[in-house]
């Protein structure tokens, strides 16, 4: 796919391959360029506000400064991707929501920041509608070992059991952009030898629990691909068993996937496995540089076979 022919994409950097189009570009003019009802599906977690800093444009929203400054920008987004989401689709984003620890706030309190139904509202108003929420679990040992968050420790339990928590799950949320009368519409379908029952009642339980001794939440491709320290890590990369398993559910093979904070390429290199064609963009180069790599590598290695092929 050929860059929206607009001087307002700002595109920096571009990579092709047959099967991907991976772009260094700002992702709101970039996917305010597409051409209406071009993407089949879009699957990315966004940045959680102001939780890391991924780069130092100003253009880059997980530089906002609260929650509030980030839905502004988040919005424009959102927009942009109802428009060019084919009719009757859907967008899944990969969410969980965030702690804010005491003095932090403006009362001095500490408690949980719901970036989840933050994500809900913003889409809601720019004409989503909520199609599913999966709830993912994540193991609250896990979660107090890495962190050492004072409501998962057993001495906050002993000391005064108010101030423990549960531990946070993450989020797949699931929006559709309903058609309108006239709107043609492609169903997903699938078959009793394509998509068994057993697998169905497992994707349709309302928890997706991986298990424990697996940790699936390494199932990522900063661990799938990375052959040296020089290659980029990202901080916060898209687990590829989630990816997976929406791809599965909610697109076709040959179809396009679109994800508009590509990071090193997770969402790109589970498309391609799994028989999709590919559009992302990314902000900061170095991750641009790496996920082209990956890309190219999911695109060599990947399976065989027309993947390509017209969907009709």
């Amino acid at each position: 796919m050929t860059p929206p022919d607009t001087p307002d994409t700002r595109v920096i950097d571009q990579a092709h391959g047959e099967r991907f189009a991976a772009y260094c570009a700002d992702c709101v003019p970039f996917t305010a360029a597409l051409p209406p009802g071009s993407v089949d599906f879009s699957v990315y977690s966004p940045p959680f506000s102001s939780l890391y800093i991924y780069s130092e444009s100003v253009a880059d929203m997980g530089n906002c400064a609260s929650d509030d400054e980030f839905f502004d920008q988040y919005r424009h987004l959102v927009r942009a991707l109802f428009a060019a989401t084919r009719p009757g689709r859907l967008t899944a984003i990969h969410v969980k929501d965030l702690v804010y620890y005491q003095n932090s706030s403006e009362r001095g309190t500490a408690g949980l920041r719901p970036f989840s139904d933050g994500c809900t509202r913003i889409h809601l108003e720019e004409g989503w509608d909520l199609h599913s929420r999966i709830t993912i679990w994540r193991d609250p040992v896990r979660e107090m070992q890495k962190t050492k968050a004072h409501g998962l420790l057993w001495k906050t339990l002993r000391a005064d059991s108010t101030f423990s928590r549960q531990g946070l799950p993450e989020y797949l949320l699931v929006f559709r952009r309903w058609a309108k009368d006239g709107e043609d519409v492609v169903p997903v379908t699938h078959t009793k030898e394509s998509f068994p029952v057993e697998e169905w009642q497992d994707l349709a339980s309302p928890v997706w629990n991986f298990g424990v001794q697996d940790l699936p939440e390494t199932d990522v491709l900063n661990v799938k691909v990375a052959r040296s320290d020089k290659d980029e890590k990202h901080l916060c990369p898209m687990p590829l068993n989630i990816t997976r398993r929406a791809l599965r559910l909610y697109s076709r093979p040959g179809e396009t996937v679109f994800s508009p904070f590509m990071g090193i390429g997770s969402e790109g290199w589970t498309s391609l496995q799994e028989g999709r064609r590919f559009i992302g963009t990314e902000l900061n180069p170095a991750y641009f540089r790496q996920a082209v790599k990956n890309l190219e590598d999911a695109a060599t290695h990947g399976r065989t076979g027309d993947l390509f092929a017209a969907v009709g």
